[in-house]
């Protein structure tokens, strides 16, 4: 039964990455600078644009369009507590809720490969719960939303430096 619920996973997980565009956002390898060059690791406030609504060409019943979900939170090393720079975005997915009561969404928690594995899932989950918890304050609703930990096992960048493992401290958001 697992061989196949991780296949099942391996094949989502293909689909899922199969499905994105050349027009999607690139925060997930670069970022361009004021200056016009690139950059590796997650986004910073500073050269992050403002969150595009409806980028993903979804809407809801209600008619206001779903956020950006591609875009992740990131967190410092062993951290799980929200930088201002996110506000925003957390912002942008609140009120998307709060006009789309039967949306439900998923909040990835994720860690770098550091730690244990028992660690890492118990900090995923933390760093999940607590963007799920200011979701909340901002007026979506509990029901809407699920906080899981994937851990350190879907690292969006390998390597064995620092711009890797700042890439894969993150949240992720998935739609339901």
């Amino acid at each position: 039964m697992k061989r196949i619920s991780f296949a099942m996973l391996a094949v989502v997980a293909g689909l899922y990455g199969c499905a994105t565009t050349d027009t999607q956002d690139s925060s997930t390898t670069s970022s361009a600078t004021p200056s016009g060059s690139q950059s590796s690791g997650p986004r910073t406030g500073s050269a992050q644009p403002p969150v595009k609504m409806g980028q993903s060409g979804m809407s809801s019943s209600a008619g206001a369009q779903q956020p950006d979900l591609k875009r992740s939170v990131y967190f410092e090393f062993d951290k799980y507590d929200v930088k201002a720079e996110y506000r925003p975005l957390l912002e942008s997915h609140a009120r998307w809720l709060k006009a789309n009561p039967k949306a439900k969404l998923t909040i990835e928690g994720n860690a770098d490969e550091r730690g244990s594995r028992e660690y890492n899932v118990a900090l995923g989950q933390r760093r999940a719960e607590t963007v799920m918890k200011q979701l909340v304050l901002m007026g979506a609703k509990a029901d809407q939303l699920e906080a899981v930990s994937w851990g350190e096992e879907k690292p969006r960048r390998s390597g064995q430096d620092e711009a890797s493992w700042a890439e894969n401290r993150r949240d992720d958001f998935v739609a339901k």
